[in-house]
């Protein structure tokens, strides 16, 4: 076990040489030698239980170290003292860890694993909760918050983790609000576990193990710029910007292509599948990946709001790649309701000042050309491939609706229907059109995609998020 056994005293040492599992992950968190332990020995006890062996300390180990040398903070929740009790001062060290994480403009690393709250200090422990909240609320937007789920994270505690920008969870681990035995009886199948939680949006990535969850967090902290004013995060890569892909294929596909080798990973995919978001660099600088594909659901608009509210916040330029045939007719998504969702999606991408490049690589029909990072809603580079297709509506859907009595009143009716939807096709969704509208800014071949965007990316890296102070203009003689 690699840690720093900062403390003489006999009862640490001996808490060390335990085998503690909080010390266990710490040490597999942080660069070697770094971890620097704060608030050890804040501790009430309110009963007689807390003095019983291993209950000397609080179920919480916080502190500060090093990830790839990059400053970070983390509490970490112990489930073999008191099963990581939530107590007032629990709670306390993890507030104090967030003060100092402020106060440096560092990341916040949280590992759950708690059996909820001291059930003997009664509305004290309940206030515990309470200022955790009031200091993840304060922290969202101005330092990144990872959460990692490595055993129960229930009732309140899962409303802290989910308050974090990241929910990474073990698959064994468990994340639940309401107890699964109760959900079970009426009916809710695999409640509780990361599956569950996974499929319904409240956790961002699933991993195999808790040591598989660690590492993700390690990777995002190193991709993600250390907090709102660090500007534009550089990361050190093997892969040439200027590397030709494919970039035909599915999304997925050329999104893998897209960004650096190794450096990808996607969030929330359980959720809303059809719209992806991912977490990567391109040419060394850190990205947000939308990619829009088949058709768009409110949860899809949802997720993609979200993701780019969260880019926004850390001035992560964001990447939109459209490959999307419209809005999905379905009554669950109307009672959503979906006027609201694509509302907030539009909304996400109309008021951030990020670097936005947005790339129609397939279809883009209707509303989704408009909401997804087009010109008109702040794109500060918009590009298509010859493949693209832009319009109103879908070509077939157009055609029917426009010339369906000029095709039915034909000699040959099918070839009069080919004929206008090859005219249809070539000069209304051509996105020469659209570049000639000035909505698209330059029709792009599919294998310099990559090297257009990281130059785009390289471009921007400097953009003003704020006008430029200005005392008045140089009148001319």
């Amino acid at each position: 076990m690699n840690t720093i056994k900062q403390n003489t005293l006999e009862q640490y040492e001996d808490l060390l040489a335990g085998g503690c599992t909080a010390y266990d992950r710490v040490a597999s968190l942080f660069d070697a030698g770094t971890f620097v332990e704060l608030g050890r020995f804040v501790k009430k006890a309110t009963t007689e239980f807390d003095n019983a062996p291993g209950n000397e300390f609080e179920g919480v180990v916080t502190g500060y170290g090093a990830i790839d040398g990059k400053l970070v903070f983390a509490f970490v929740q112990d489930f073999s003292r008191m099963k990581g009790a939530m107590s007032e001062a629990h709670a306390k060290k993890i507030v104090a860890v967030y003060d100092a994480a402020m106060k440096s403009g560092a990341p916040v690393i949280g590992v759950f694993d708690s059996a909820g709250a001291k059930v003997l200090e009664g509305v004290a422990a309940l206030s515990g909760y309470g200022s955790i909240m009031k200091a993840s609320a304060q922290a969202s937007g101005v330092i990144p918050q990872i959460a990692v789920i490595a055993g129960t994270c229930s009732g309140s505690m899962a409303t802290v983790a989910s308050m974090f920008d990241v929910v990474i969870g073990a698959k064994d681990a468990s994340l639940y609000i309401t107890s699964p035995f109760a959900l079970k009886a009426k009916g809710v199948e695999n409640a509780g576990s990361m599956a569950y939680a996974a499929e319904n949006g409240a956790v961002s990535v699933v991993t195999a193990t808790v040591e598989e969850a660690v590492a993700t967090a390690k990777k995002l902290v190193t991709l993600f710029p250390s907090n709102s004013v660090e500007g534009t995060a550089y990361n050190e890569v093997g892969d040439s910007a200027n590397r030709l892909i494919s970039g035909e294929g599915a999304l997925a596909e050329i999104v893998a292509e897209l960004v650096d080798a190794g450096s990808a990973v996607e969030l929330t995919k359980s959720y809303a599948p059809e719209t992806a978001t991912t977490i990567a660099s391109i040419g060394g600088i850190t990205v947000g990946v939308v990619a829009a594909g088949g058709k768009l659901t409110s949860k899809g608009a949802e997720k993609a709001a979200k993701f780019v509210s969260f880019c926004d916040s850390f001035s992560i330029p964001v990447v939109t790649l459209v490959d999307c045939e419209g809005t999905a007719a379905c009554a669950c998504c109307e009672k959503a309701p979906f006027a609201t969702k694509l509302a907030r999606l539009a909304s996400a991408y109309a008021v951030s000042t990020t670097a936005k490049v947005t790339v129609v690589t397939g279809k883009a029909y209707g509303t989704v050309f408009t909401i997804f990072g087009s010109k008109t809603l702040g794109a500060d580079v918009a590009l298509a491939t010859p493949s693209a297709s832009i319009s109103v509506m879908p070509t077939e859907a157009a055609v029917e609706f426009i010339y369906a009595e000029q095709i039915k009143s034909a000699a040959d009716p099918m070839a009069e229907k080919e004929a206008v939807t090859a005219e249809w096709t070539g000069k209304v969704c051509s996105p020469v059109t659209a570049a000639r509208n000035g909505d698209i800014d330059d029709i792009i071949s599919a294998d310099q995609l990559r090297m257009r965007v990281a130059a785009a990316l390289e471009m921007l890296s400097g953009k003003a998020t704020t006008a430029p102070y200005k005392k008045h203009g140089n009148l001319p003689l």
